[in-house]
């Protein structure tokens, strides 16, 4: 987003995409709707400046953006908001935008079931759809209604989740205001949000007093808090003004290690150690370890475990996945940590759809530490994205090649790409481009609706080009949002290690995607990951701790991650794969084909104990 805008050109363009659905759902003049979605079009479609252009009043030059819609680009680039979208959006029953969420529904059919059936709101749907209401509206039927029950389903089970990035920020500063009390002597974030699961339900804490009842008052008073769900002296539950729930569970200090691990750990994982603890002789709860009526004294978590013969679980990975068995043998990982990456590789510059230009997202990593990144704007196919089409890639290397030499060799930008996977499984440019890269992401964007067998057959040709060194965002996934794409991850991640690619552990909150119960997969198949951004704007350098969260709950460490290398050891790997890919481009015979469906060893799932073997 440039200076003198309160919304970047991608939230002008959704908000005008948000136009043309709302004047759908008012049935208003087809044209109208049609006008502003094609306004959106084309400004996806402008790669010059766009505040420039509002700055020379210059708007009326884009094609398909008239007087008027002039007008509320300026309003909403000039205010952040536009009256005219607030008061289109409160004419329309509140339920019908979410209802767009649903599969198979769009504006015309909820117009349609709003003026034969009055349904407003997503709970009326369900209850006509439960009573068969839908079945003779025409254009509907009972497979329909089947869909619009699943999509319902879907929509309410996203809606009492929250991301793992919406919620640890206010955890971990609930955290802090507890540790702030004199009466308080130790407090943690617990539950799945301590595991790093990738959503979570709400918040829990727990927190250490000699006095729960001063503790208790003093959080259900806290000015975060929107609303007092429950308060007892032991437990307070609160509403934030985020909108999420936030348990506190308040134990005496001699309570407190007990309680910090069983509220930490999931159910699996905790009835595994009760059984552990129970071969020998001792019952595990919150309360503590007791042989008979007597309480072990542990002072920590560490000494809950070596009570049991077991080395540290760290919380990442108490899901009853083989971790017992591995700390039993001191055969657990030592997990990757936030100072062991060394440098970005997925970020996007002003070139393509990112917000800032090369020099400024080299100096920001420089400031954060980093010893390098790579610079991988989008390919000719997403024009969408400003996709780089091969004369802005020679620039841009020209611009690269130019600031590197002013370094002088303290700080290193590497070439990349983020390349199209096309539907047939082709990279988005010849091997004369792709060989220009240092490295080149490859990812799927478009035809999310082809079948398992034929997704998983492109990706695996994409992971067999010789030119590719990862895979971005491997299923499409969207958390709360849009489930993966059809495929066989088991096969992609074999295709991996047969032809030595690197899959992404994609950062964004939203993705989180290589998920962490597949990374656990290809940490066994030798298949190392990338721990990346997709970087858009200098702030997506703080994604990066959502990642590693993902990593070590996935058993990732140091020597499992691509950046975990230094300068010369990536740009080693690196050319080892150019080497390897000149090869084949010259006449190799490595199979670029990919997945077949009659390759079943390729698929051939792992199971996720096998890791106590490792």
């Amino acid at each position: 987003m440039t200076v003198g805008m309160k919304l970047s050109k991608q939230e002008i363009i959704a908000a005008l995409d948000e136009l043309a659905l709302l004047l759908e759902l008012k049935e208003e003049n087809p044209f109208k709707s049609r006008a502003y979605a094609n306004a959106a079009r084309s400004l996806e479609a402008r790669e010059d400046d766009l505040e420039a252009i509002i700055a020379a009043g210059r708007l009326g030059e884009i094609k398909g953006v008239g007087t008027a819609i002039a007008r509320k680009i300026e309003e909403l680039a000039a205010t952040g908001e536009l009256r005219y979208h607030r008061e289109l959006k409160a004419s329309i029953p509140s339920g019908h935008f979410e209802m767009l969420r649903i599969p198979s529904l769009g504006p015309k059919r909820i117009r349609f079931l709003y003026e034969k059936l009055g349904i407003a709101t997503v709970g009326e749907l369900e209850y006509a759809a439960q009573e068969n209401r839908l079945l003779d509206l025409p254009g509907f039927g009972r497979k329909l209604q089947e869909k619009i029950l699943a999509g319902i389903a879907a929509l309410k089970h996203y809606r009492e989740r929250r991301l793992y990035g919406e919620a640890i920020g206010p955890a971990l500063r609930l955290q802090a205001t507890l540790l702030s009390r004199p009466e308080v002597s130790a407090a943690d974030v617990a539950g799945s949000l301590r595991r790093g699961n990738e959503t979570v339900k709400d918040i829990d804490l727990l927190a250490a007093t000699a006095d729960p009842p001063r503790l208790a008052a003093y959080f259900a008073s806290l000015p975060e808090a929107a609303a007092v769900i429950a308060r007892g002296d032991t437990k307070v539950s609160i509403t934030l003004r985020e909108g999420i729930n936030a348990d506190l569970r308040i134990v005496s200090p001699l309570q407190y290690p007990y309680a910090l691990h069983h509220f930490t750990g999931s159910r699996e994982h905790n009835t595994a150690l009760r059984g552990r603890a129970k071969r020998y002789g001792l019952k595990m709860n919150e309360y503590g370890l007791f042989r008979g009526e007597e309480n072990i004294p542990c002072r920590s978590e560490e000494e809950i475990f070596a009570a049991l013969e077991l080395a540290f679980i760290p919380p990442e990975l108490r899901e009853n996945m083989g971790e017992i068995e591995a700390a039993a043998r001191n055969a657990l990982p030592h997990l990757v940590e936030p100072n062991d990456i060394k440098g970005i590789l997925h970020i996007h510059s002003r070139a393509s759809d990112g917000a800032d230009g090369i020099e400024a997202l080299a100096a920001e990593a420089r400031r954060r530490g980093y010893e390098y990144i790579g610079i991988s704007d989008h390919s000719q196919a997403a024009a969408y994205a400003g996709g780089l089409i091969p004369e802005d890639v020679r620039e841009q290397h020209e611009e690269i090649d130019r600031i590197n030499g002013r370094y002088g060799g303290v700080f290193h930008i590497f070439k990349g790409i983020e390349a199209d996977i096309l539907p047939d499984g082709r990279l988005d440019y010849d091997e004369e481009i792709l060989a220009s890269f240092d490295f080149v992401i490859a990812a799927v964007h478009s035809h999310f609706q082809m079948s398992e067998e034929d997704m998983t057959r492109r990706i695996c040709r994409a992971m067999a080009n010789p030119f590719t060194t990862i895979l971005a965002h491997p299923t499409g996934r969207l958390l709360l949002a849009r489930e993966p794409y059809a495929l066989r991850i088991d096969a992609v991640i074999d295709a991996a290690a047969a032809h030595g690619k690197v899959i992404e552990i994609n950062a964004n909150p939203l993705r989180l995607d290589l998920d962490w119960r597949h990374c656990i997969q290809a940490k066994r198949k030798g298949v190392k990951v990338a721990v990346n951004p997709d970087l858009h704007r200098l702030d997506g350098f703080d994604y990066l701790e959502y990642g590693i969260a993902v990593a070590r709950k996935g058993w990732q460490e140091k020597g499992d991650c691509l950046n975990c290398l230094d300068t010369e050891g990536i740009k080693s790997f690196f050319q080892d794969l150019k080497n390897r890919a000149r090869g084949d481009a010259t006449g190799g015979k490595e199979d670029r084909a990919g997945w077949r469906p009659e390759q079943q060893h390729l698929g051939e799932s792992v199971p996720m104990l096998n890791l106590r073997d490792r």
